[in-house]
């Protein structure tokens, strides 16, 4: 049957838009979704309480629209929903759930500021350390431990084209090693 439909498809000479539609009405779809982990100066992490979860408190993010790229996505929703404006840097990670059909891209970004405007699904914001954080969903406590080790991978690898800037005594380059590194 498929090999049938094959020959139909070639035969057409469908417009490139026709084939498009067509293949979405025939494949399965997925969701895609976008979730910052958005750190301030201090490594703090943002977090929204949303006022649809069972555990309120989460990372924000949400869907993507139509020919909408995901690092806009993510910074279109947080503005959205919060007012608040963020700047995405690098992707962490993409999960994927085959049983809700659902493609989540998680990205690592810094917080720039913005005034909060509460929204009918984001009631609160805040700025937590580890120490201080409300209790969250636990995959999102992996994302969060996840995104700062990188974040921390980050920081120890850019030493080296800052160190190499002056010549320094060995007692003069463990001092800046362990400036670099509190």
């Amino acid at each position: 049957m498929t090999g049938v439909l094959y020959k139909l498809w070639r035969m057409l000479h469908l417009p490139k838009d026709t084939q498009i539609s067509l293949m979405r009405l025939l494949q399965n779809q997925f969701l895609i979704g976008v979730t910052g982990l958005i750190f301030n100066e201090s490594d703090q992490v943002l977090l929204f309480k949303h006022t649809y979860r069972q555990t309120p408190w989460g990372l924000p993010g949400g869907y993507l629209k139509a020919k909408e790229h995901p690092i806009s996505g993510l910074e279109r929703e947080v503005e959205e929903e919060s007012g608040l404006i963020i700047s995405v840097e690098e992707r962490l990670k993409i999960k994927l759930d085959k049983d809700l059909s659902y493609l989540d891209i998680c990205y690592i970004g810094t917080f720039i500021g913005g005034e909060f405007k509460p929204s009918d699904e984001v009631s609160k914001y805040g700025l937590f350390s580890l120490h201080t954080m409300p209790l969250l969903p636990k995959n999102q406590l992996h994302l969060i431990m996840e995104a700062l080790k990188q974040r921390q991978l980050h920081r120890k690898s850019s030493i080296v084209p800052y160190l190499e800037e002056t010549p320094y005594t060995p007692k003069s380059f463990f001092t800046k090693v362990r400036q670099f590194i509190t």
